[in-house]
């Protein structure tokens, strides 16, 4: 384990990682990882570290969501990370572009697995045909990207709908909403890339099942009919991302895993 690369990959989703950890100085930190007497320490010594930082003895709830999350990573994770080593599927732009989105996916996972400490899920199998829905995933750049797009969107309205269950814990609430605003920064360039609109518009889009936009026709936002003052369709559907029930997205998922 190397702890400094798990650090700085911590840094990349929460940038204030180190005044959580301010208990233990970057100094001590690093001096640590750097004592081959630690070397067998060290991990216990990290998760110890970021389990102050995020929360000591996590709420069951809290787990129960953060495990859900990191199912979810684990997917996305592995998706990119099949796709950067699959020869000619990204080249350009795109390979730019999935890059990034893998290193950062990856990160996701890092520092969910670092905060869950033992109760971290193992990471599942996967299908990404979906038991033959999509046959040729990283045969197909346009199967990859509409798979890209499903997946970062469905990512965007799952932490969506977990937040309600973190609001008593700051750091966590903070952490996942962080994570969350990065998943729609990947869903919108994804779908610049696919040729769509950055923002969702109504419960389609060509090729992605309909499941993964259900409910996003609503154009009712805290009691407002937000037609009532003229405002399109479209546009009001636009305006808004619906959050995702856990339920809704494991139905959503089921078919990806192995």
């Amino acid at each position: 384990m190397n702890l400094q690369n798990i650090i700085s990959e911590l840094e990349k989703v929460d940038g204030e990682v180190y005044d959580r950890l301010k208990h233990v100085s970057r100094r001590h930190m690093f001096n640590m990882i750097g004592r081959k007497a630690a070397a067998v320490a060290a991990p216990t010594v990290l998760a110890s570290a970021l389990n102050k930082a995020y929360g000591q003895a996590l709420d069951p709830t809290v787990v129960d969501v953060l495990n859900f999350a990191l199912t979810l990573e684990y997917l996305e994770a592995e998706f990119y990370n099949v796709a950067m080593d699959t020869p000619n599927l990204l080249t350009g732009t795109s390979r730019v572009v999935f890059g990034q989105i893998q290193k950062h996916e990856n990160a996701h996972v890092k520092l969910l697995q670092s905060v869950l400490g033992g109760q971290a899920v193992r990471k599942p199998g996967f299908d990404f045909t979906a038991k033959g829905a999509f046959p040729n995933p990283f045969t197909n750049y346009q199967v990859f990207l509409t798979l890209a797009q499903a997946f970062e969107d469905t990512g965007v309205r799952a932490y969506k709908g977990q937040a309600p269950r973190l609001i008593n814990n700051d750091p966590i609430l903070t952490a996942a909403l962080q994570i969350h605003s990065v998943e729609a920064r990947h869903a919108a360039r994804v779908r610049d890339l696919r040729g769509q609109k950055g923002w969702i518009t109504g419960y389609r889009s060509p090729g992605v099942p309909d499941a993964i936009y259900s409910g996003e026709d609503n154009t009712n936002q805290a009691g407002i009919d937000i037609r009532v003052n003229g405002v399109p369709f479209e546009n009001a559907t636009e305006a808004w991302d619906e959050p995702l029930s856990k339920e809704d997205v494991l139905r959503i998922v089921a078919p990806f895993l192995a």
